[in-house]
């Protein structure tokens, strides 16, 4: 069965942009982001986080440490009975074209992490968005042909509520 995906992108979408975010300690929610997903996961749909990590590819932290960011982030979300679906990430960035080319489709604008996702999940792309904070995510999202949302901050809960009507 087909169910409906909402895409988020995170730093700036769920946690607050401070750059390169790779430490629990450094980590700071969005305000509503935690409800939204929440909303979203009671409303039927798959939640997927996209979101590009190129601090990796500059040697600025590891892929362990992005996961293990995002099994904090689900952690916490677990405390209200909410979780992201899926998180998905590119460690690719054209200046550093050796060790991660191979995984240069997935970052955006192109729908790598997303086609990776609709292969895996039975996505709804009709019904289906993205939510994020700077135009690459905005082509991603009209690349992939779902709807994409521009944040540019406030309450998270209340921006997907206005943009959806869900």
């Amino acid at each position: 069965m087909l169910k409906p995906a909402a895409f988020l992108d995170r730093d700036g979408v769920i946690n607050e942009e401070k750059g390169y975010i790779h430490k629990v300690k450094d980590f700071e929610w969005v305000e509503g982001a935690k409800d939204s997903i929440k909303y979203l996961n009671n409303n039927g749909y798959y939640v997927f986080v996209v979101t590009n990590q190129s601090g990796i590819a500059r040697g600025y932290f590891s892929e362990s440490d992005v996961i293990s960011l995002h099994k904090y982030i689900n952690n916490e979300l677990k405390i209200i009975n909410a979780f992201i679906d899926e998180f998905f990430f590119s460690p690719y960035h054209p200046n550093n074209t050796k060790e991660f080319l191979h995984l240069s489709h997935l970052r955006k604008p192109d729908t790598g992490m997303l086609d990776l996702a609709a292969s895996k999940w039975s996505i709804d792309k009709s019904r289906s968005f993205m939510v994020g904070n700077k135009d690459t995510d905005i082509k991603c999202a009209q690349k992939f042909l779902i709807r994409g949302h521009l944040f540019k901050g406030g309450n998270l809960l209340d921006f997907i509520r206005l943009s959806e009507n869900i």
